[in-house]
């Protein structure tokens, strides 16, 4: 039979945790319909010990009206936030898959249930507050208004600031889902946490990733083996590897840097070859979105209207459309920066390999294709240089991440690769 949890893998522990937890929502509910009613969800203070529990409900697996989900990418963040929130909405309290209230949310369609993917570097406080006003709505279907907040990390503060006041005072039946990377300050504030039950998350095995690309997506158990390794038990970035031979041959092309990297202008090459690659990769997921978006905006203004109201309408119409085009400009500087970012992430497993190689260590390689140039690099560069080049990728991707132009970084970072 299908289930609202399937698609999380390797999270046992952490799905026992959530089908407890729906559970004990769906006994709230049952007792605020009958005659004696419990508070649907949340402590006085704003707590989550014994939030929401009804009686008879173990308080440890009880409800709560706000949670984060944690792990490393790749994990399922998302995909756990989205399957319980269909378990909150399912009609039987345990997320069967099969309801429709499971079946809309997974769907995304159910009418209770919003998320939030931030398309540009942030999530700005504007957004939050309509978010956080619509959020307040008494629920259609009669069970819980669910808010899923992906890389709740990129929350400004002000926007952080405005989740705090709902998730401190939350409506009757509102439900907030956070998913981020860590509780460090750095990611989520710590009021925010303070607030929140953590359901933590880890990196899925890629036997238990190759068994899902096979079973769901039709992969054969091979090419399946070889993507979840490759992409070290990242399900989404595994699907992609397998079944897109675009994806595949920029990973091919990420890999060879190590062979062209012979002197300082071959090394500011590979530099322009990689940023180049992340421009078009990220200029090509956009295009379509980015055109539709802009014609149903000119269409909303009249575009290619006639009669009076017309011309006024096209003159009024400037600054939305440069809204509009900051929006995307954001949205494509964050594609460019996730396109980059999975190349250095396939470029620090190869020099992992290497490392790995020059110590001897008992551990199977990330790249099973690469291997005899990991040995080649072992050879050469011994465990020290292998070590410094793994660094140099690791301190791009930082470097990154806190602002730095990616030119600069990777320009940075080839060098440093070449002189070792």
């Amino acid at each position: 039979m299908p289930d609202a949890f399937a698609d999380l893998v390797g999270q046992d522990e952490a799905v026992e945790t959530l089908r407890r937890a729906a559970s004990a929502a769906a006994a709230v509910l049952r007792a605020a319909d009958g005659p004696d009613t419990t508070e649907p969800t949340g402590s006085p203070d704003g707590s989550d010990e014994g939030d929401g529990a009804a009686p008879g409900i173990d308080p440890g697996a009880g409800m709560t009206h706000a949670w984060i989900f944690t792990g490393p990418p790749g994990s399922g963040r998302s995909v756990a936030a989205r399957a319980f929130a269909a378990a909150l909405q399912c009609v039987h309290g345990t997320g069967c898959g099969t309801c429709p209230g499971c079946h809309t949310t997974l769907a995304g369609t159910h009418a209770d249930v919003r998320l939030v993917v931030p398309e540009g570097l942030s999530i700005g406080v504007n957004d939050m507050r309509a978010l956080v006003l619509r959020a307040a709505s008494t629920p259609s279907g009669g069970r819980w208004q669910v808010v899923i907040i992906s890389d709740a990390d990129r929350l400004t503060e002000a926007a952080g600031n405005a989740l705090l006041k709902a998730v401190e005072e939350p409506p009757p039946r509102t439900v907030f889902l956070l998913c981020a990377p860590s509780t460090h300050p750095d990611d989520i504030s710590v009021t925010i946490r303070s607030r929140c039950r953590v359901v933590p998350l880890r990196q899925p095995s890629a036997e238990a990733v190759a068994e899902v690309l096979v079973r769901r997506d039709g992969i054969a158990p091979d090419v399946a083996r070889w993507a979840a390794a490759a992409t070290q038990g990242h399900v989404g970035r595994a699907r992609r590897l397998a079944g897109d031979p675009q994806a595949r041959s920029r990973r091919d092309a990420v890999l060879a840097v190590p062979r062209r990297l012979t002197g300082v202008g071959a090394a500011f090459d590979a530099a322009s070859a990689l940023i180049e690659a992340a421009e078009a990769e990220a200029a090509a997921s956009v295009a379509e979105l980015d055109a539709a978006e802009r014609a149903a905006l000119e269409t909303a203004l009249g575009a290619g209207g006639t009669g009076r109201g017309a011309a006024g309408a096209a003159r009024g119409s400037a600054g939305q459309l440069k809204e509009l085009e900051r929006r995307q400009k954001s949205r494509a500087t964050r594609a460019q920066r996730d396109a980059l970012d999975r190349a250095l992430v396939d470029l620090a497993a190869f020099y992992r390999d290497a490392l790995a190689v020059a110590w001897a260590a008992p551990v199977a390689p990330v790249h099973t294709d690469t291997t005899d140039l990991a040995d080649a690099g072992a050879r050469k560069w011994q465990a020290e240089g292998a070590l410094r080049r793994l660094e140099a990728v690791l301190a791009c991707r930082s470097a990154i991440e806190a602002n730095v132009k990616p030119r600069i970084a990777v320009e940075s970072m080839m060098l440093a690769l070449w002189k070792g």
